[in-house]
């Protein structure tokens, strides 16, 4: 059984801070944040919204409306980032490059940015923007967490065959240092493996703690 997990005490408290569309209109780049990225279909602001016991993230049934980096508040020194959603939004193609532009200078300035949670719907994984993702994770060192969302959709064996082929994909590709396991939303499946990694990122685990959580 997983110990109580302080981060839960946080996003109690949670809060929005701040909309930027742009990386100079970012809050400032101190202390810890956990940004959340994905394509736009996978899931991300129900993800984020069941790991924080709260509606931070908008959620919509027409995918792509998070257009801007989303910045919520967990203490003074904590915070989470809803990044934009890729792939799927039907939005001008110079909105879309407005994006990227920005997202790609969010990634590779934000010195305060200390891991990054990537949703992969299981039924399409490994997408060209997920792969671009681990790319840049494994080029820049930074710490990344795959949640396979929706698993619910599959029955638990086909759930549990997806899991293991995507790990297999991804340690033959990226090497060892990328964590992946189930996600749902609804079903709440895979929500106390996932707030642990953030709790570890977050500096929130003593550190005996901290080595399992980013096990996968």
């Amino acid at each position: 059984m997983l110990p109580k997990n302080p981060i839960i005490g946080l996003c109690q408290q949670a809060s929005f801070l701040i909309s930027a569309a742009k990386v100079d209109q970012c809050p400032e780049d101190s202390g810890l944040e956990v940004a959340f990225a994905g394509r736009s279909n996978a899931g991300k602001s129900s993800a984020l919204n069941t790991l924080t016991h709260a509606s931070l993230a908008r959620t919509s049934k027409t995918p792509g409306r998070t257009q801007l980096l989303n910045f919520f508040r967990l203490d003074d020194e904590r915070r989470l980032v809803d990044l934009p959603g890729y792939g799927y939004a039907k939005v001008p193609i110079p909105l879309k490059q407005h994006w990227q532009k920005h997202l790609e200078a969010y990634l590779g300035s934000r010195e305060s940015l200390c891991g990054l949670v990537l949703m992969m719907d299981i039924r399409h994984p490994l997408t060209e923007f997920d792969c671009m993702m681990l790319d840049w994770s494994v080029a820049s060192g930074m710490p990344l967490h795959i949640l396979l969302t929706k698993a619910d959709k599959l029955a638990f064996g086909a759930a549990k065959t997806a899991l293991l082929k995507v790990r297999q994909d991804i340690r033959k590709q990226w090497g060892e240092g990328i964590s992946i396991q189930l996600f749902s939303a609804p079903k709440r499946m895979g929500v106390e493996e996932a707030q642990m990694v953030l709790a570890g990122w977050l500096d929130l685990l003593p550190e005996e703690d901290e080595e399992s959580a980013g096990e996968a």
